[in-house]
């Protein structure tokens, strides 16, 4: 867990929000007050998953609001209005389905148990989808300036535990969001190393979907393509941890296999976002989210991710004019659920 933190206290009785970044490592929850177009950020406190998995989802929400009330900001739970979370998963009916979270979330369920107006279930990529329009301009990074086309499609993907995607398309007032499961869909090789690297995945999985290359695990695998015999501490830890010094080492240009492992991943990374702008014709621009992109800026920002994310034959130079942004703000998930539970609240 981390400490907690109280911006400011609640002064008026504009509506106040009740959102949530949820996932199977940490569970991200916050406070809003609506001002103006915008949301203020009241209170924020982050939870570990695993020291709740014996209770409910609603047992840390209570935990949340008593720590909320304790840091003087004035906060219960009847003055909050709507809530809105963003999973790491599927949610179906109102229902969010997770292999990776001990609670059952249902929308219907928390709502009543609160007295809340309305509660959103957004995938996580979903929600970030939804914070694209509020970000500041200090949090998005341009990779490539481009010529955005007014009112096309936008494409987000972030890769982190595993590889999440949506696509933005404009309903003729507004950007609306729609989840994918691209991270679940075959791995697409665009050079001969990846197509060995697939090979080699094959040899031990039936299905090398992208996120088994495009996501933190995906580095120890490369890793081991590269070099079978060479081998790292964190190696016997869990893959996050092996990605950690993987990519430390990369960018420190400690490892020559490392450093080659970050260069594969990053341009396999370019090419399934290529991949995914032609597939939804995002010519307003793609957006590259999640906690990975921003550990390694320095590989992100070297040509290798706009190389690939071009290399797609004659459609390169319709690519090169794709705005690419890296989404700085690793609570973006946690914003996007804030403004689309306020957008259901006052509907």
């Amino acid at each position: 867990m981390v400490a907690l933190m109280a911006i400011k206290e609640n002064r008026s009785k504009s509506p106040i929000i009740l959102a949530g970044d949820v996932g199977g490592t940490k569970c991200n929850l916050a406070l809003f007050q609506e001002n103006g177009a915008s949301l203020d950020l009241l209170f924020q406190r982050r939870y570990a998953t695993k020291d709740y998995a014996s209770l409910s989802f609603q047992a840390v929400i209570r935990d949340f609001l008593r720590h909320a009330a304790e840091s003087g900001a004035s906060i219960s739970s009847k003055s909050i209005t709507a809530a809105g979370f963003g999973c790491a998963g599927a949610v179906v009916n109102d229902r969010f389905h997770s292999a990776n979270l001990p609670w059952v979330l249902v929308g219907q369920e928390i709502a009543r148990e609160m007295g809340l107006k309305s509660v959103a279930m957004l995938n996580d990529l979903e929600a970030t989808a939804h914070s694209l329009d509020h970000l500041p301009s200090k949090d998005l990074l341009a990779l490539n300036q481009g010529v955005a086309q007014p009112h096309a499609a936008k494409a987000l993907l972030a890769a982190g535990t595993g590889l999440g995607e949506a696509i933005l398309f404009w309903n003729g007032r507004q950007y609306h969001a729609a989840p994918a499961e691209g991270g679940m869909a075959d791995f697409t090789p665009h050079t001969e190393r990846e197509i060995e690297l697939l090979r080699f995945l094959k040899r031990r999985m039936p299905h090398v979907c992208a996120e088994e290359v495009l996501s933190g695990r995906g580095f120890s695998a490369i890793h081991e393509f590269l070099d079978t015999s060479m081998r790292h501490s964190s190696f016997d830890l869990s893959p996050s941890e092996a990605a950690r010094e993987i990519t430390q080492n990369a960018v420190a240009g400690s490892c020559p296999i490392c450093l080659e492992t970050l260069d594969l991943w990053v341009s396999a990374y370019g090419s399934e976002a290529g991949n995914l702008a032609l597939r939804v014709l995002a010519f307003a621009g793609v957006y590259v989210a999640g906690g990975i992109a921003v550990k390694i800026l320095p590989k992100m920002q070297d040509g290798t991710f706009l190389r690939a994310f071009c290399d797609k034959g004659n459609f390169a130079p319709i690519l090169a004019r794709v705005p690419i942004y890296i989404v700085l703000n690793e609570d973006a998930p946690l914003w996007g659920a804030a403004y689309r539970a306020l957008a259901s609240a006052i509907v």
